[in-house]
């Protein structure tokens, strides 16, 4: 009842009324032309072959190109045309030369850092590969870790990200996915108001699909008129051919330049277990400070120059130091951030990589288990190796289907000898990756196709820093309070279930 009372409030009924009005008459219309006219439905035919051709040769996965080709042959009128409104990538033009200019910053700020790690004698071939992808992938370096902490809950982070941002002397940055009304968005703009009244520069930017359903359509008004700088990414429109598949999934709250927090929690009560949805909501999150916030400043900045239309230089928000200036405490920081205005999917690269470097462990987190037939192929060739592979989903869903889905990947993987563990206390969001009790990921990266593909995302690569164990000691907990699946399970399930699971599973890259 709650839910259905906020969508009548939100914009997103009228919005969703108006987008299936548009397409309506845009089916009729079509048809209509169809039988008076009869070359338009030869074009519209010829259209789809086209289209077919055209996404059978684009470099994208697999499993998202076998669909849209079955789609538009099963559908050979509309389905071309539907491809090109809803499954093309329509990035603007803007946005992708901010990102190119962003990748350019990294390169530039972090030459000197790269140079410096270069002539430092490292040998572990795993943080070589690491860093070596990361480069060639972004120009993301790697840092000497200067201060790295681990939040096993998104109550203790929260409270660690009260604690720093009441200590903010120049700069605010918070960019998240969801904000929604409550204690903790009440108690944290408090804050925030009152560090804009002491003269510092407190932006916020959140995702409009994010948060569509949760907050005041003057909720900008409102916080700008107390000093705070508000902006939506990617707000939507009610028109076809939106650009509304491509999300800003990334949290991250940057201080004075100096500290930044990431990890799975948004800005809404349920994250902290003020309010319980799905039993008790488990996330995980981490604190970088020194020179590794860096990229996150510059990620900040790249989209928020692109949705302000005002070009805010980095330099002003980045502390001018080399490596050599540096100490801090043993081991290695990574950040990241992925974008879907080109095929780099780093996110993705940063799982295969670390499954694929796993000798002993391999151990991860994620609310969505929705794998394309390589990413199951990898995992099964690390249990093959001889790798403890396990991996923590949710035993409570959010999303009903997304949920049978992750249980026709179960059944997969627990059949390749994965283990597949459902966390029982509620649903756990956190995304989280430990291999080796050596290395560790963790952000906003799902396994699934919109985190892979469609979405930008962020993370945190720490290598034999001082908060890996902790890390393993919170997964040694996770398992204890997590029910193991087997194949019994599955045995046991009605077979129709099973094939409605399978069926589900053909619509994967859509989820």
């Amino acid at each position: 009842m709650k839910l259905f009372k906020k969508i009548l409030k939100s914009k997103a009924l009228y919005l969703g009324t108006a987008l299936a009005i548009q397409l309506l008459i845009l089916v009729l219309l079509m048809t209509y032309f169809s039988h008076e006219f009869l070359p338009i439905y030869y074009a519209m035919l010829i259209l789809s072959v086209v289209v077919s051709f055209f996404v059978m040769n684009r470099d994208s996965d697999s499993s998202s190109k076998l669909l849209w080709v079955f789609i538009i042959m099963a559908m050979p009128f509309f389905g071309g045309l539907l491809y090109l409104l809803f499954g093309n990538r329509k990035i603007p033009k803007a946005l992708m030369i901010q990102d190119r200019q962003a990748y350019a910053d990294y390169a530039a700020y972090a030459e000197q850092n790269l140079t410096t790690l270069a002539n430092s004698g490292i040998q572990d071939p795993t943080l070589a590969r690491m860093t070596c992808m990361a480069w060639n992938n972004g120009f993301f370096p790697v840092y000497p870790n200067e201060g790295c902490k681990y939040y096993s809950t998104g109550e203790e982070q929260f409270e660690a990200l009260m604690e720093a941002v009441k200590t903010a002397k120049e700069y605010i940055f918070i960019e998240t996915y969801i904000i929604d009304e409550g204690s903790v968005l009440d108690e944290l703009l408090e804050v925030l108001e009152e560090k804009a009244r002491q003269g510092v520069d407190v932006r916020l930017m959140y995702d409009d699909f994010g948060c569509i359903l949760n907050l005041p359509e003057d909720f900008d008004q409102q916080l700008e008129a107390k000093g705070i700088k508000v902006h939506r990414f990617n707000p939507i429109h009610p028109q076809l051919a939106i650009q509304m598949n491509n999300r800003d999934h990334r949290k991250t709250v940057i201080i004075d330049g100096k500290t930044a927090f990431t990890g799975g929690s948004n800005l809404a009560d349920e994250y902290v277990n003020r309010i319980e949805r799905f039993g008790y909501w488990k996330d995980m999150g981490v604190r970088v400070d020194g020179a590794a916030v860096e990229p996150f400043i510059i990620a900040f900045l790249q989209i928020w120059n692109y949705a302000s239309d005002v070009n805010t230089p980095y330099e002003p928000y980045i502390q001018d130091r080399s490596l050599d200036e540096i100490g801090g405490s043993h081991g290695y920081v990574l950040p990241f951030f992925d974008s879907p205005t080109d095929d780099k999917t780093v996110g993705r690269r940063f799982h295969q990589n670390m499954i694929s470097a796993a000798y002993h462990t391999c151990w991860i987190t994620t609310p969505y288990l929705i794998l394309d037939t390589e990413m199951v192929d990898q995992l099964a060739l690390a249990v093959q190796n001889g790798v403890d592979v396990r991996i923590v989903v949710p035993a409570i869903p959010d999303k009903k289907i997304v949920y049978e889905v992750t249980k026709a990947n179960e059944e997969i993987l627990t059949a390749k000898g994965v283990k597949v563990y459902e966390y029982t206390p509620g649903f756990i969001h956190g995304k989280v990756t430990l291999v080796d009790d050596r290395h560790a990921l963790c952000g906003t990266v799902n396994m699934d196709f919109r985190s892979y593909y469609s979405n930008y995302e962020c993370g945190t690569w720490m290598y034999d820093t001082s908060c890996i164990p902790e890390i393993t000691k919170d997964f040694q907990s996770i398992f204890a309070k997590s029910k193991l699946v087997t194949t019994e399970d599955f045995k046991k399930t009605n077979p129709l279930v099973r094939q409605y699971r399978l069926f589900l599973k053909v619509f994967s890259p859509l989820l």
